[in-house]
């Protein structure tokens, strides 16, 4: 308890939603801005004491870039870097259909691993551009931010192509799926392994590339 006075005695977040179990794990927590944030999305998710407990130990908010907007977050600093994916054998090298299948197989753990708000809207989603068929490996959509992601992966390093094949499939979603109330959306690139010379001539705002680790 005295613990609990020295933390929140200078803080406005304590929240009813969360139970003493709850607490109890937070305060654990010696980082306030770190606190703050696993306080705010216990909150905001309803999340179990079991839930909280191992988002705190994928150290959840340090692959978050230490950057979070608890008052008006954008959907980019929602999603964590490295995203960590349940696979059955860690030694195993994955191909991109097995990295799909395995998503797949595990899909609410991988879209609660992503961040808030993310639902599923289809997989490998046949799209039309020109005389040729795309598929986009995983459309979702969030709720939060009302826009429709788009889900491209490589289990490649990051390449410039990659940038100009989800710009497409955004630039079609945008016109022939999403509907005027929704915002525009948003693609994210999954790889094994960044390339900072890529990105740093990426100037497209709607374009985020995270790496996975398998777990």
């Amino acid at each position: 308890m005295r613990n609990y006075y020295i933390k929140f005695k200078n803080l406005q977040t304590v929240s009813a939603n969360l139970s003493w179990s709850h607490y109890v794990e937070i305060l654990k927590i010696d980082n306030i801005d770190k606190l703050k944030y696993y306080i705010y999305i216990t909150s905001k998710l309803n999340i179990s004491v079991r839930e909280l407990r191992e988002r705190i130990k994928s150290n959840e908010y340090e692959r978050k870039g230490n950057k979070i907007e608890l008052e008006k977050p954008k959907v980019n600093t929602l999603i964590k870097n490295p995203i960590l994916i349940k696979v059955k054998n860690k030694n195993k090298k994955l191909t991109e259909y097995a990295l799909h299948q395995t998503i797949l197989e595990n899909l609410e753990d991988f879209l609660k691993e992503l961040g808030i708000g993310f639902t599923f809207a289809g997989s490998e989603v046949k799209i039309k551009i020109g005389d040729r068929y795309n598929y986009i490996d995983l459309l979702l959509f969030n709720y939060k931010y009302n826009c429709f992601v788009v889900i491209e992966l490589k289990v490649m390093e990051m390449k410039a192509e990659y940038i100009g094949q989800i710009t497409k499939y955004i630039n079609y979603v945008d016109k022939n799926i999403k509907k005027v109330f929704h915002e525009k959306t948003v693609g994210v690139i999954i790889c094994k392994k960044e390339n900072k010379y890529v990105m740093e001539y990426c100037t497209n705002p709607q374009i985020f590339v995270r790496t996975y680790e398998k777990v």
